[in-house]
C-alpha cells in the first residue's frame, strides 16, 4: 500500500509573506484514512489543505497527492479531489439553484467551458440524493439553512466522484443537531466508500467517532500524529492548548 497524500519536508508561504506558514511538514496520508487536523488559531490547518490541494505552491519540499506531483499534475490531482472551503455561505439573493451548486462539483472533470451532458447531471442528482437534498433541487441556494448548505457543498464535492476529500471546519456556524446529521453522512459517505477524509475542526466534540487520526499542528509544525485517544491524552496535545482555546 502506498500513501495517497505524501508531504515531504514542505515549507509553504503566502504571497507577500516573508514567513513559511507551514514549516518543514512531513506526513504520509494512507488509503481510508479520516484525519482530523486541530490547532490553535493560526496553526497553518487550512494552509495545509490548500497545499495538499495545490492551491499553495510549496517553497521547499514536495507533494504527491495519488503518486503525482502536485507541481506538474495539480489540475489532474484536484480533478480527483473534493475540497469545501471554510464558512462558504450564500447570500439569499445568489441567483443559482441548488442544482447550479452542486452541477459545479463536475467541472473540474469536464471542464469550465463545457456544458454538463446526461452523465454529469446524473452524477449530481446522485450526490443530491446520497446526501437528502433532492428535494431541495430547484430552490435558490440562498434560502437554505445552515445545515442544508452543508449537505449541498457535501453533494457538490461527491458529484465529482473524489477519491480525496478535504473540508475545512465543515461544522462551523452550525446548531447541535446539524453538527450530528452532518457528522452522520461524513461517516457514511467514508464507510460507503472508503474514501480518503481529511478535515480541519474546532471543536473536539465534532471528532467522527470513524476518525483514526488526529494531526496536531502549532506554528506551522506538526507536534504530534496519532490515533485519537493517544492524542488527545497526550502531552503534546496538553501542551499546545494550555496557552490557546481550539
Amino acid at each position: 500500500m502506498r500513501p495517497v497524500i505524501e508531504l515531504q519536508n514542505v515549507d509553504t508561504v503566502y504571497e507577500g509573506e516573508k514567513n513559511a506558514t507551514l514549516k518543514g511538514v512531513t506526513l504520509k496520508i494512507w488509503p481510508g484514512d479520516l484525519i482530523c487536523v486541530l490547532g490553535p488559531n493560526g496553526a497553518g490547518k487550512t494552509t495545509l489543505l490548500e497545499t495538499i490541494n495545490g492551491i499553495l505552491p510549496c517553497k521547499r519540499g514536495r507533494i504527491l497527492v495519488l503518486e503525482k506531483d502536485i507541481c506538474s499534475k495539480g489540475p489532474w490531482i484536484r480533478s480527483h479531489v473534493g475540497y469545501m472551503l471554510q464558512e462558504y455561505t450564500f447570500l439569499e439573493s445568489t441567483p443559482y439553484l441548488v442544482k447550479d451548486v452542486i452541477i459545479m462539483g463536475r467541472f473540474g472533470k469536464i471542464g469550465l467551458l463545457r456544458r454538463p451532458n446526461d452523465i454529469d447531471w446524473t452524477a449530481a442528482k446522485r450526490a443530491a440524493e446520497y446526501m437528502d437534498v433532492l428535494h431541495l433541487w430547484n430552490r435558490p441556494i440562498g434560502k437554505l439553512s445552515g445545515g442544508q448548505t452543508q449537505k449541498v457543498l457535501l453533494a457538490r464535492m461527491l458529484a465529482k466522484n473524489p477519491k480525496i476529500l478535504l473540508m475545512d471546519e465543515p461544522y462551523s456556524n452550525l446548531d447541535y443537531k446539524a453538527v450530528e446529521d452532518i457528522s452522520s453522512k461524513i461517516c457514511q459517505i467514508h464507510r460507503n466508500r472508503n474514501l480518503t477524509m481529511v478535515m480541519v475542526i474546532h471543536e473536539l466534540s465534532h471528532i467522527p467517532p470513524k476518525c483514526n487520526r488526529i494531526i496536531l499542528l502549532k506554528d506551522g509544525k506538526v507536534l504530534g500524529d496519532a490515533p485519537p485517544n493517544k492524542m488527545l491524552n497526550s502531552n503534546q496535545f496538553k501542551r499546545a492548548f494550555s496557552e490557546y482555546s481550539v
